[in-house]
Order: structure tokens, then sequence, then C-alpha cells
């Protein structure tokens, strides 16, 4: 069966992969969704002259159903690390249009049967060591960039 936009369906979610020698589980590389944040609320804090604390909570939802059998169960939960640019463009008085793009990273998963989080568990790296990692390993790059990516690029929002 060939590749979708859900990545390689001859492959279940569960099922064992391969990516540059590292092992793992879940969607195949290369698969893509599309979310829809409907009723995002965004709150923030300014804590310093040039920095603010958010948080954003909602529900997000699937652009086109996802395939049958597909995916982990109701109720299983993920930790995301997520790094990116945000552009905003005001509006009026009271409106912002904003484009927000980045990477985000998974620390951590917990199935619903689950008493712990994954990076509790023996042998699995801890949350707070996986961001320093992450850091870590994207100030590299991003000092090894010449031209910024395409993803980071500034976009009209």
């Amino acid at each position: 069966m060939p590749p979708d936009v859900h990545g390689d369906v001859s492959m279940a979610y569960d099922d064992l992969k391969d990516f540059e020698g590292e092992t793992y589980s879940g969607m195949a590389v290369g698969g893509r969704h599309v979310w829809r944040y409907t009723d995002a609320v965004w709150r923030e804090v300014k804590v310093a002259p040039d920095r603010w604390d958010f948080t954003l909570s909602s529900v997000k939802r699937r652009d086109e159903p996802s395939p049958p059998g597909s995916g982990v169960p109701p109720l299983t939960e993920y930790h995301w690390y997520v790094l990116a640019h945000q552009w905003v463009r005001k509006i009026d008085a009271d409106s912002y249009r904003t484009f927000m793009s980045g990477e985000k990273y998974k620390l951590a998963h917990r199935r619903p049967h689950w008493r712990a989080w994954s990076d509790e568990y023996p042998g699995n790296l801890a949350s707070r060591d996986a961001v320093a990692a992450i850091l870590e390993c994207r100030l590299e790059r991003l000092r090894a960039e010449t031209e910024p990516r395409t993803l980071w690029a500034r976009a009209a929002p």
C-alpha cells in the first residue's frame, strides 16, 4: 500500500519503525496532519522587557478523519516541547493576525492504563534532560545555518 497524507499506511501505529538508526513507534516519519484550533485561548503575562510567559488551551480537531484503526486509544496523553517563531500584524484596536512556525518534540506520553508517563520508566530520558538535549542540538544547528530555514522564514501574517 503506498504512503499517503497520513504516513506509511502499510504499518500499524504501534509497529516498530526505524529512522536514521532510531527505533520508534507511532506515525511514520513523513506523515502529516492538519489540525483546527477553533476555540483556542492564549493567555500571556509580561515577565521581562522582552519576554512573555504564555499558555494556550484548546481542543484540536483533525481536518480530515483518521484512517480506520490508526492511532492511539482515547485518553492517551502527550507531553511536547515547542520551539517556534511567531509573527503578528495588528489589524485593528483589538485584533491581530498571527502566524507561527517551528518545531515540536515529543518528550513523553502516557497510555490510559499506565500509572506513569513514559519518561518516568527506567531506561527513558527524563523530560528535563530531553529538553536540555533538544536545546543544545538546536543551538548547534542554528549556529551552522547560513540561511534561515524555509519553515522559519518570515511570513506575512
